[in-house]
């Protein structure tokens, strides 16, 4: 069975709940969009996109037909792209058109972007089919949505996303090639001892595999797969400001770079205030150290309930400082977890597992393969959980009236959509530009150059490993590494994740913990994927992981999962794909959005990925991300117009035309209340363009739309205490 139909699965059989509500029509287009990118090549960039785009297709469908709300894209011009908007008619099926028109426009979307997927047939079958279980004809292709047909505004805005989407720098057009990167190092085959004769060992390696299978599962013919987008600053993102961009120059040619953390620890020469061997050396290090944290059988049993793991209360802002962050020798990082669930009142309960199934667990878990959805789906998964789960209450911002389901999620997905595109574009732009080493190339690097610690011995090298007693050590005569001719005496070892050669069959086998010898250390990932092919510095998945937790933090209200308590359970013995194990069920469990987002960076430490100098900038760049991506959909959403209740019709009882041609009249019936106040009229970046004093006959009042520019405005009608809204569009 898939692993990602087991992850959806066991997310909902943990709950304490069945699912009894009915799912709304933007939820049924998500779970499609995520079954097609488990079907598609692992692209964290692209699929942080994809998720983006579709959202604001959904959210775009659900605002045109809300009176007081305001659309993203349609009708508005984005970074220099127009999409034209000439208004529709009043529908007498809001939520009928809704349907049809989400419906139209994400299966265009889906069948454009998925075309050339290795498993595109399955993905146009399964929309197809969810068409025709609505009963539309896909053969509708008509976009005259003037006529008030739902579908052919569903038609419409698809293919003006198609046409923005192929001029937004991400190069869809030529399947998101890279026109300039080029990297620095040989190409490394992992199943060869050593560093395969690096050249800087500042700089990424591509990997060659003779097959090689991405987090998708998707084979791909052998050979060194290309670095994945380095050039993703350019695309275009959603709530990234122009003060959070630098234009840098490398090799004659232009990055630019999104919250630039500046340079990682150096270790050759390069910026002088970045050459921190010592830093580097340390980090670098600690991979290969946790890695001997992956087996049960070492005996040390964790806490790992909320009670004892999560909670961090500070990072280090200085790489300098990390090593009181990380616990070196034992793994983990100096959370103190929450005794008391504030929800229930009661202490968290203990939940005990050996260190070496919790950190294989961690490993696969957030690493979103093989058949999963990349880290920005796997936050869309986690949503709905928390979406689904029966004690969260559907307030947004936690205050005011319960919001509909289907108001809930279009604004959910797009908030969550924005931050993880613009997690994309941030991260891929700072590994792009910087092109920093991955773990597996800088230990075997520093392993290759000798040991760093004591200058006495013949094999030291100042760009050597560290020796850790009884993690990283010397290979001595006699040692049972030494080879039959002491052929490998003075070189380094590692008591570590032996690696894939230990395993032939994933099914019963383990690799285990043991000696081996550094120049052949392995992360703990499947031979026919390794290391992701993209630089390291900064860490996709730390800062994908923040940001969308700070949606959910912010968008709900609560930093704290519904109840106090988000749970996976990872099953005895079946939940590991690339060898045996976990040897107990393990829980997986976080009381906040925060928590789990610390965990997934952790993860990718014992997974053998992530050195500490990639992961804490991530964090602390997603949560700025977060933060903006929400406040700009909070503004978006607060830019539509105010509903107009029963109580204040008595004020404004209706405006029409609502869609009129540049000069036309407008009438307003302001009803029978006669107050003092003055009408505006507003656009949508809140720039006034008109406003006059009410001069109203018998409760009504005509205005000239002669001078306003044409598009969508508000008319605002203000009094002394109370301000009501009418969106009207001028064509």
């Amino acid at each position: 069975m898939a692993r990602a139909f087991i992850l959806i699965v066991l997310f909902l059989l943990n709950a304490e709940w069945v699912i009894a509500q009915e799912q709304t029509i933007a939820r049924e287009w998500i779970e499609e969009l995520l079954e097609a990118v488990r079907s598609d090549f692992a692209r964290p960039t692209v699929h942080a996109r994809n998720l983006w785009h579709h959202s604001i297709l959904m959210y775009d469908l659900w605002a045109v037909y809300e009176e007081s709300a305001e659309t993203y894209f349609l009708g508005k011009e984005i970074d220099g792209f127009d999409c034209p908007f000439e208004g529709i008619p009043a529908s007498s099926d809001i939520d009928g058109d809704r349907h049809k028109a989400m419906s139209y426009a994400m299966y265009r979307l889906i069948a454009h972007r998925f075309a050339n997927s290795p498993k595109s047939t399955k993905t146009l079958v399964s929309i197809i089919e969810r068409m025709q279980s609505y009963g539309y004809l896909i053969s509708n292709s008509s976009m005259d949505y003037q006529t008030g047909d739902a579908a052919a505004l569903g038609n419409y805005i698809a293919s003006q996303m198609i046409l923005f989407g192929l001029q937004d720098g991400s190069n869809e057009a030529n399947d998101y090639e890279n026109t300039y990167y080029k990297p620095v190092n040989p190409v490394m085959s992992p199943e060869i001892p050593g560093d395969n004769g690096i050249i800087n060992s500042n700089h990424w390696q591509p990997l060659s595999f003779q097959v090689f299978i991405d987090q998708s599962g998707n084979p791909r013919p052998g050979g060194a797969p290309d670095f994945l987008s380095p050039e993703w600053g350019v695309v275009v993102p959603f709530a990234l400001d122009e003060s959070d961009k630098k234009v840098l120059t490398k090799n004659g040619q232009e990055y630019i770079v999104w919250h630039d953390p500046e340079s990682p620890p150096l270790i050759e020469s390069g910026d002088e205030q970045a050459y921190l061997p010592q830093e580097y050396q340390w980090g670098h290090t600690l991979v290969a150290i946790w890695s001997s944290h992956l087996d049960q059988k070492d005996g040390i049993i964790w806490d790992i309930s909320p009670g004892s793991k999560g909670n961090n209360l500070s990072y280090p802002l200085s790489f300098s400082n990390y090593d009181s962050f990380y616990n070196t020798l034992e793994g983990g990082d100096p959370s103190q977890g929450r005794p008391i669930n504030p929800k229930t009142g009661n202490p968290y309960e203990p939940n005990l597992v050996p260190r070496g199934d919790y950190a294989r667990v961690l490993a696969e878990f957030w690493a979103d393969g093989p058949d999963s959805e990349t880290p920005p789906g796997h936050w869309y998964t986690i949503t709905n959980y928390v979406n689904d789960h029966p004690k969260l209450i559907k307030k947004f911002e936690g205050q005011g009236e319960e919001v509909d389901p289907l108001e809930w999620d279009v604004k959910i997905y797009f908030t969550l959509g924005g931050a993880v595109h613009d997690a994309a574009v941030s991260s891929w732009s700072i590994k792009g530009y910087y092109d920093y080493i991955r773990p597996i190339s800088a230990i075997r690097y520093m392993a290759d150059q000798g040991q760093s610690t004591n200058q006495s011995l013949a094999n030291y090298h100042p760009n050597g490993i560290p020796l850790y007693d009884g993690f990283v050590e010397v290979v001595n005569e006699g040692d049972s590494l030494a080879g039959s001719e002491n052929q490998h005496v003075g070189k380094i070892k590692l008591f570590a994740w032996r690696g894939p050669a230990y395993i032939d069959d994933p099914e019963v086998d383990q690799a285990g913990v043991g000696w081996i010898l550094a120049e052949n250390w392995w992360p703990y990932q499947r031979p026919t994927f390794i290391t992701p092919p993209f630089a390291g510095y900064i860490s996709g998945h730390s800062t994908f992981s923040r940001a969308a937790a700070q949606v959910l933090s912010l968008f709900t209200g609560d930093e704290y999962f519904p109840g106090g308590l988000g749970e996976f359970v990872a099953k005895k013995d079946s939940f590991l794909v690339f060898e045996e194990g976990p040897s107990v069920d393990v829980v997986l469990q976080w009381a906040t959005y925060k928590d789990a987002s610390d965990e997934t960076s952790l993860s990718r430490i014992w997974g053998g990925i992530h050195p500490p100098c990639d992961d804490i900038p991530g964090r602390l760049i997603g949560e700025i991300i977060g933060t903006d991506a929400f406040n700009k959909a909070k503004e978006i959403f607060n830019t539509g117009i105010t509903p107009v209740t029963e109580e204040e019709k008595d004020y404004l009882i209706d405006v029409f035309p609502t869609t009129v041609a540049a000069g036309e009249l407008i009438k307003i019936n302001l009803g029978t209340q006669k107050f003092d106040g003055m009408i505006q009229i507003i656009d949508p970046s809140g720039r006034l363009c008109d406003k006059r004093s009410f001069d109203a006959e018998n409760g009504l009042m005509t205005l000239s739309s002669a001078g306003w520019p044409k598009g969508v405005l508000f008319l605002v009608v203000r009094s002394s205490d109370q301000t009501y809204s009418r969106k009207i569009i001028v064509k």
